[in-house]
């Protein structure tokens, strides 16, 4: 039968294991997106890599097949809900590690207000409370694509599918403008505000 085949790692981490810069980049990702390490961020930087990169090379080639396989790179990241209709291949090269995590399971639970926390959206998945269009699906990195978004619900079986259940009943909670926050919620509000303003130095993450 053969020798069995040698698993190779499907991500590249940073050259530089240590620049400040693009660790604190990374600390303030994962917090916003409540992942459960840094490796997520590598799998989504390195696939960003492999649609950029095919990008340029196909901006460069002006042969008949490059023009095939445009159109074919485009249709594809248009059904993975990363570009518009009409977007060319310039606008592939303005994707970020954001754009990719945007797409993931757990994010797009959490941005749906199926779950109130990040974390929480991850426990959902992995328990099997989420189902796309009537599929159950355990994998929060799992990539949503255009047409699946609006048919994430909860699983039909799960407790959480009843309106009634406690989980689904509790609010976030408002914080009069009057409360003084604590050091560190200030500290949290600050790296969220700072997650808008940190695309220059995510690209980083993606050399």
């Amino acid at each position: 039968m053969g020798d069995p085949r040698k698993i190779r790692s499907k991500y590249k981490g940073p050259a530089h294991p240590w620049k400040r810069d693009r660790l604190e980049a990374e600390k303030i990702i994962k917090k916003a997106y409540g992942l459960k390490n840094k490796t997520e961020i590598y799998r989504a930087s390195s696939r960003l890599r492999r649609f950029t990169a095919q990008a340029k090379r196909l901006i460069r080639d002006t042969s008949p097949q490059a023009r095939v396989e445009e159109k074919q790179l485009l249709e594809k990241l248009f059904t993975l809900a990363l570009i518009e209709k009409e977007a060319h291949l310039e606008d592939v090269l303005s994707l970020n590690v954001n754009s990719i995590l945007d797409r993931r399971l757990q994010t797009v639970v959490s941005k749906n207000n199926l779950a109130l926390t990040p974390k929480q959206a991850r426990q959902f998945i992995v328990h099997g409370h989420i189902t796309i269009h009537g599929m159950k699906v355990d994998a929060p990195s799992y990539h949503v694509k255009r047409t699946e978004e609006f048919g994430i619900a909860f699983n039909p079986i799960s407790t959480l599918a009843l309106e009634t259940h406690p989980e689904r009943n509790k609010e976030k909670k408002q914080e009069p403008s009057t409360v003084v926050l604590k050091p560190e919620q200030e500290e949290v509000k600050k790296e969220l505000e700072e997650l808008k303003k940190i695309e220059a130095v995510v690209g980083e993450v993606t050399e």
